[in-house]
């Protein structure tokens, strides 16, 4: 059984690795937007480009983060999570030093790997280390922080950009990680799950990233849309085929029987989908068009992480009283609401007026949203299973986000040069909002029809208070 006291030096040590660590990849899912114009300024950068530049660190993310959870259970959590963040650093000192977008592109993959492998770790970490009397309160601490690291970003992200460069979004991570391996080598003792057992799901793990990254090069290169999404398809297939026939599979589809949990994915994909189309596309619109400077773009969005921040965890508490249904209807169309606020931002727009009312409406939609979404995912399935529930529905909120930006400027009808016009992208960033909207809309009809209350004495969340705007948090079953 795990003994180690929050109150003493060693568990303070603990706490500081796995919060540097997650900070590493949460940071950069939220500051990387904001330098997108800048890096499309310096690299002479197609939209198609920036597009990749978010969307190959998405893909082998998403493809391979429940791999990197179960390496961890197998040869042990903190070399699996010391190897993520050398490896992240390394791949960041790449993307720091990319001379051109291919490179840019190709360092971003290789980051994504590394954050697969260190992202499932932090937690696991703390559950496999501190006393059960403890454990809550370093949970919460570690959401805590890293939901201060989610509010900061931006606004760092920017002040980096405006200064020394867009190329220290990524350099930063370098002294982090160099803070966090000699802690994490000296005072996180090392754990593994003994149960942990059979061969690992390469061949799953290969075709669904495969699935999803010819899908989406389908859609963000239309040119050759139709070969390339067939063959996305049929990788698809072919993950399906491999998934139900191995023994221990990557993604066990049997866990989709529950239909409560096959529900929450699809309202999970139409809320992360839309959600990262907009993030994607509002830090654009806020430089390109309303002319802001990278810093005041950053700065404009932090109400939304402010306020899950401070209020997520009094939403789960609510969400717990009345169940999830009335929060997962409700937070979708003030999302949506927010969006169509955000066709008020346009050239010379106004803070007070224009942005601020839109950001604030999405706070408390996502504040709504989230923390009920997180609780109804790990209580609709048996209690051994939330931590591998966990991980797929962080993965599919991942999935939706990476095919949100690689189809909403095609369907916006966004062109390569799109971002260097003020006016074209403005126009394309009216049609965009409201699809978005739809989408949200979609997702609060399916959970009303759908989501129904837990059973009781469920397994409940472990992180109850985040900040992360762009996947929801993950969680463990609590026994690591």
């Amino acid at each position: 059984m795990p003994d180690v006291r929050l109150a003493s030096s060693q568990g303070k040590w603990i706490l500081l690795t796995t919060v540097l660590g997650s900070s590493m990849a949460m940071l950069d899912s939220t500051v990387v937007n904001v330098a997108l114009p800048r890096i499309g300024e310096d690299l002479d950068a197609s939209l198609s480009a920036l597009q990749w530049t978010v969307n190959a660190y998405m893909l082998t993310l998403a493809g391979l983060i429940l791999l990197g959870g179960s390496l961890g259970d197998r040869y042990g959590r903190r070399k699996v999570f010391v190897v993520g963040v050398v490896w992240f650093a390394a791949a960041s000192l790449m993307c720091g030093l990319a001379p051109d977008d291919a490179m840019l592109i190709a360092a971003r993959a290789l980051q994504g790997i590394g954050g697969a492998l260190l992202t499932p770790g932090s937690l696991a970490l703390i559950q496999a280390s501190f006393h059960p009397d403890d454990r809550a309160r370093a949970v919460g601490l570690w959401s805590g922080f890293g939901g201060i690291g989610a509010a900061v970003g931006p606004f760092l992200g920017g002040w980096l950009v405006d200064g020394p460069g867009w190329r220290w979004v990524f350099l930063l991570n370098v002294p982090l990680a160099l803070l966090c391996v000699p802690v994490a080598l000296r005072h996180v003792p090392e754990s593994a799950d003994g149960r942990a057992h059979g061969r690992f799901d390469i061949l799953g793990a290969v075709l669904g990233a495969l699935a999803l990254g010819l899908v989406t090069f389908a859609l963000i290169e239309a040119g050759a849309a139709s070969l390339l999404a067939v063959a996305g398809v049929a990788a698809g297939v072919a993950f399906v085929y491999v998934e139900k026939r191995r023994q221990d599979p990557m993604l066990p589809l049997d866990i989709f029987g529950s239909r409560q949990f096959t529900a929450l994915n699809v309202v999970t994909l139409c809320v992360y989908g839309a959600f990262g189309g907009y993030f994607f596309l509002t830090a654009l619109q806020l430089q390109v068009v309303a002319g802001y400077s990278a810093l005041a773009a950053g700065t404009a969005l932090l109400p939304t992480t402010a306020l899950m921040l401070l209020f997520s965890a009094r939403s789960g508490a609510l969400a717990d009283r009345i169940g999830p249904r009335i929060p997962l209807t409700v937070g979708p169309l003030l999302c949506a609401t927010a969006m169509l606020l955000m066709l008020r931002v346009g050239e010379h727009a106004h803070y007070l007026t224009d942005v601020l009312p839109a950001v604030l409406v999405q706070g408390v939609g996502m504040v709504v949203l989230v923390a009920p979404l997180t609780a109804s995912v790990l209580a609709s399935v048996d209690t051994a299973r939330a931590g591998i529930a966990s991980g797929i529905n962080n993965a599919a909120a991942r999935a939706a986000g990476l095919l949100a930006v690689a189809a909403l400027p095609l369907l916006a009808g966004m062109g390569p040069e799109a971002y260097r016009s003020p006016t074209a992208f403005d126009t394309a960033f009216d049609r965009a909002m409201p699809i978005c909207a739809g989408v949200l809309v979609v997702g609060s009809v399916l959970a009303f029809a759908l989501v129904r209350r837990p059973a009781p004495g469920c397994v409940r969340p472990e992180c109850r208070r985040h900040g992360n705007v762009t996947t929801p948090p993950l969680e463990t079953d609590g026994h690591a």
